[in-house]
């Protein structure tokens, strides 16, 4: 089938070519506005307790907003906020934004047309205002206070802004900076590093032409699924890592892949088949493994990992239908000028029989040679770094991702020190039923501890009540929401606890009771998947293992640095908790890159098998033929996510230091010297599998497809082409 594919892409290739680009051009215009569609929702489980209340509250209180914004007052030195000059220039400041802005704001609250003593420090150097903003769901709220923020700030007075709003802006904001920052460092980056791989602009412009396309094309569907299901804001940043990364990649593959089959001696048509058929339906089945890894995010209720789920599979999509549809037709029309603009033939691509002689090809050889000693080395240094995984802690969406010298950290900051009886993430407890167990209830909430204060009642009318109180520390919230929750309540009433942090710690108990479903159902589609292609169920028993190795040693690394906080000066953050809904992302894209390594070595040790080399022979093969493009790959993978490495946001920082550090222990540790090892000391076994289930296998036809060889000799001269120009260069070199 891929050889058909391959012939037709090469006899229609200005068609493939002009349709492709129009249509990815078309999908990127209509992406443009994808940034104005994105929400800033999807946190949370719709199907929690803490939303539940959450609902409640809203249908008879409306949208608890106090926490909005906290505009923050602090007097000049030698005067206090009671100033009458200060106090008026205050209140006008507050009363021109509430008469300005009557579809944004809802109210303003402050210390001086509130009588609230509490509103002010008992020096009265400081004092808050708090607005409460319009909206009706998170988008829009930031959408309101991004327009009024500017007003808020215009004034002589010393103003700071705290708050939901003001925090989920800085974020947003760093994430916006974050795609730029890619787009200016990572793309030029990646293009210098394909033309030392390729050694010429021709062969290295190919993969980024791809890249970009697949980007643009990702938006533009991502833009289309925003009509049908909220797409988070973070979805683009995954989705231009995924795409440019992964584009790149499977460029990078099958361009490699075309030259090889022009060195040994094949015309352009016949490499362009012979490259769809191999790279290209390798390319095809590990985006199908990549594409089911992330599908694994959509059985978690958070619509925030189902959004990235959509745009990371639009971009895996699109990202290996142009491997084997414009990235070829390229090929076809440029012939044998892939190799134009470089000194590529000072140093021609080898054919696939001669890469044993390489460095690769020498690093496999050593490691077969020698499996216990290699082994035993690798997996044990691979345990030491999964040890620090036991201080794992997980936590939500906060202002200490914001590095510590931000303006909106710090005015969040200064606000909990001074107003430690406020907070604008309090935990409610909402009450419904019988409401004259109310009483009760707020005895028992106030028994438990952790809190800054009693809980007092802030709304009632006669179908509920809610009680709200903050916390001390929110990192500390389990115990407390835990004993609130086993509180002794009367029958006929019923008590949910909601609230910022209830909502933070049910979103992240979801995660942890849905992880086993996720990983079960991922691990059991990609075992059948490479047992299909491969005929052995070894195989891919061993990938998971290894992967998970990867992972653990990953999840290691991230709990050294961003939990217990080595670096954090060197690197600008704050030790803390991990974002799980991250966490479980970057265990997805892993586990999907991991697999995809796996497949293009194994592919070619396959195709090695098929041609009848002994089980070492093959080992030696596909780590030869494959090693120096599965390592280039990485390496492209780690200049894109490390343009994400100098991000302002810490839970940015943790996806690139885990992708670059997955991608380290992957493509070289574990590819190049453990998997060889590994199946050197399995032997015939590598490839075992029960005879019934190698009977089903055989009958679906998912398994490799050797190409026979078409010139019928080793030293067959190429046969002339209508898309060659110039000379055939020699094709051992």
């Amino acid at each position: 089938m891929f050889a058909k594919a391959g012939q037709f892409v090469y006899t229609a290739r200005f068609t493939v070519l002009a349709v492709m680009v129009g249509l990815l051009l078309a999908a990127g215009a209509y992406g443009l506005g994808l940034g104005d569609r994105l929400s800033q929702s999807g946190w949370d489980d719709p199907g929690s307790e803490s939303v539940a209340a959450a609902r409640i509250v809203n249908e008879n209180f409306g949208r608890d907003n106090r926490g909005d914004i906290v505009v923050l007052f602090t007097a000049p030195e030698g005067s206090t906020v009671d100033d009458p000059a200060f106090a008026a220039e205050a209140e006008e400041l507050l009363a021109g934004v509430r008469e300005r802005n009557p579809d944004e704001v809802h109210f303003v609250e402050s210390y001086w047309t509130s009588g609230f003593s509490v509103m002010a420090t008992r020096d009265r150097q400081h004092a808050i205002a708090s607005v409460g903003l319009l909206g009706a769901n998170d988008t829009e709220v930031l959408a309101n206070y991004q327009a009024i923020e500017p007003q808020l700030l215009d004034t002589s007075l010393d103003v700071e802004l705290a708050g939901l709003q003001p925090v989920a802006n800085a974020l947003s904001k760093g994430m916006e900076d974050d795609i730029k920052r890619m787009e200016l460092i990572a793309l030029p980056a990646v293009a210098v590093l394909l033309f030392l791989i390729f050694r010429g602009v021709v062969a290295a412009a190919l993969p980024v032409i791809t890249g970009v396309l697949t980007v643009a094309g990702a938006w533009g569907v991502t833009r289309l699924l925003t009509s049908v299901v909220e797409v988070n804001v973070f979805a683009q940043s995954v989705i231009s890592l995924i795409g440019l990364g992964l584009a790149i990649d499977y460029g990078l593959f099958v361009v490699s892949r075309y030259r090889e089959e022009l060195a040994e001696g094949y015309d352009v048509r016949d490499a362009v088949r012979r490259t769809v058929a191999t790279a290209g339906r390798t390319v095809v089945f590990s985006a199908t493994i990549i594409a089911i890894s992330l599908g694994g995010l959509l059985v978690f209720p958070q619509g925030f990992l189902k959004s990235v789920a959509y745009g990371a599979i639009a971009a895996v999509t699109i990202a290996a239908l142009l491997a084997v549809t414009l990235l070829p037709a390229m090929l076809s029309i440029l012939g044998r000028r892939i190799d134009a603009l470089g000194f590529a033939r000072m140093r021609p691509t080898l054919p696939a029989g001669e890469m044993q002689h390489t460095f690769w090809g020498r690093v496999a050889n050593w490691s077969i040679k020698r499996p216990m000693r290699v082994a035993i080395p690798v997996v044990v240094g691979l345990l030491l770094l999964i040890i620090p995984i036991n201080n794992i802690a997980f936590g939500g969406l906060s202002e200490k991702y914001l590095p510590p010298a931000n303006e909106t950290r710090q005015a969040q900051q200064q606000f909990d020190e001074q107003f430690p009886e406020f907070r604008t993430k309090p935990v409610q407890v909402v009450i419904t039923g019988d409401l004259s167990a109310t009483g009760q209830v707020l005895r028992q909430a106030n028994a438990v501890e952790g809190f800054t204060g009693p809980f007092t009642l802030e709304q009632r009318n006669s179908n509920a009540v809610m009680l709200s109180a903050g916390l001390v520390d929110e990192a500390e919230s389990a115990t407390s929401i835990e004993q609130l929750r086993a509180m002794d309540v009367p029958d006929g009433t019923e008590v949910l606890v909601g609230g910022g942090p209830a909502i933070e710690r049910d979103s992240i108990d979801a995660m942890v009771e849905t992880f086993p479903y996720m990983a079960v159902m991922v691990i059991v589609f990609t075992t059948l998947l490479m047992f299909l292609a491969f005929g052995s169920l070894t195989m891919p028993i061993k990938a998971v293992a290894m992967t998970g190795m990867s992972l653990g040693s990953t999840l290691g690394i991230l709990t050294w640095i961003f939990v217990e906080g080595h670096g954090a000066g060197l690197l600008d953050f704050t030790p803390g908790p991990l974002m799980a809904a991250v966490v479980v992302l970057i265990i997805a894209i892993i586990y999907g890159l991991s697999t995809d390594y796996e497949v293009f070595l194994v592919s070619r040790m396959g195709e090695a098998r098929a041609r009848g080399a002994s089980p070492t022979e093959a080992i030696r093969m596909g780590t030869a033929q494959t090693g120096h493009i599965i390592t280039a790959a990485a390496l492209i993978l780690i200049v894109v996510t490390g343009a994400f490495s100098l991000s302002e946001i810490a839970m940015m920082k943790y996806i690139a230091f885990g992708m670059i550090a997955a991608l380290i222990i992957d493509a070289t540790v574990i590819r190049m010297l453990l998997v060889p090892a590994v199946m050197a000391m399995l032997g015939d076994e590598c490839w075992w599998a029960p005879e019934w289930m190698k009977r089903i296998q055989r009958r679906i036809g998912l398994q490799e497809h050797e190409l026979a060889d078409e010139l019928g000799h080793d030293d067959a001269e190429p046969v002339g082409d209508s898309a060659t120009a110039g000379p055939v260069p020699d094709r051992v070199g």
